[in-house]
This record gives structure tokens, sequence and C-alpha cells, in this order.
């Protein structure tokens, strides 16, 4: 009987979902199964093999994270214990943060839910006669 049968196998699915990039398995399988997740710069499955060391690229949104894995668990605990079984690159860090201010710097959308308010009827007035 070979030890290495019974060593736990950690899939990337369940991995992602216990370092908390996702709230559920099924958000992490859709966004694997869509190539929004590689290892080492290859497309994988959700039932793919994760191993220390490993460089994971996902793509969340906008947002782009380029981690190095440094613990395995199959188990969703707190965030602190998330943030310990990872680290991001410093080049993916400082990418999110420049995204993050560019899209602070752009104008917010002006949207309505419902029938406009008095104050909301206002600003559309003021907006109409400044342009």
């Amino acid at each position: 009987m070979n030890t290495e049968d019974t060593t736990e196998k950690f899939r990337i699915d369940k991995w992602l979902c216990a370092a908390r990039f996702f709230k559920t398995r099924a958000l992490v399988a859709d966004a694997v199964e869509c190539g929004q997740v590689h290892i080492n710069g290859a497309r994988v499955k959700p039932a793919k093999t994760v191993l220390a060391g490993d460089m994971l690229t996902i793509n969340i949104g906008q947002k782009q994270y380029e981690v190095e894995v440094l613990a395995l668990s199959n188990r969703r605990g707190p965030a602190s214990e998330a943030q310990k079984m990872y680290r991001e690159t410093d080049a993916s860090r400082q990418r999110r943060e420049a995204m993050a201010a560019q899209l602070k710097a752009q104008p917010q959308p002006f949207f309505f839910r419902g029938r406009p308010t008095k104050r909301d009827r206002r600003e559309m007035e003021r907006f109409k006669k400044n342009n």
C-alpha cells in the first residue's frame, strides 16, 4: 500500500473557496470553466490538483490577481487564515490599486430608481442648464 494514496488531494475549486476568492464553490466552478483561473499559465478544470508553490492567475470582474499558493486547505475558515494561504505578487497589487484609482477618478453614473424625487428633478434641470 502506497502512502501517496492516503495523502489528501487539494482541488483548485475547493482551494479557491477556502482562500475566500469566491463566496461559493458553484461560483468557483463557473469561473474555472469560463477560463478565468489559470495555474502556472495554463487553463484548468475545477478538479485540477493545486500544489504549494503554484502560481495562480485569477480574474474576478475587472480585477486580476496573481498569487502564489503557500498553504493548502479545503476548509473555509476565517479571513485571517485564508490570507495566510497565498501571497499576492507586488506587480498584481500595484496593478489592482492603479485600476481602483482610475475607476474612482471616473464620474459616477447618474441613475434613478423609480420616479425621480423633487431633489432629483432639480438636479436634472441644473445639469441640463449647464450643458
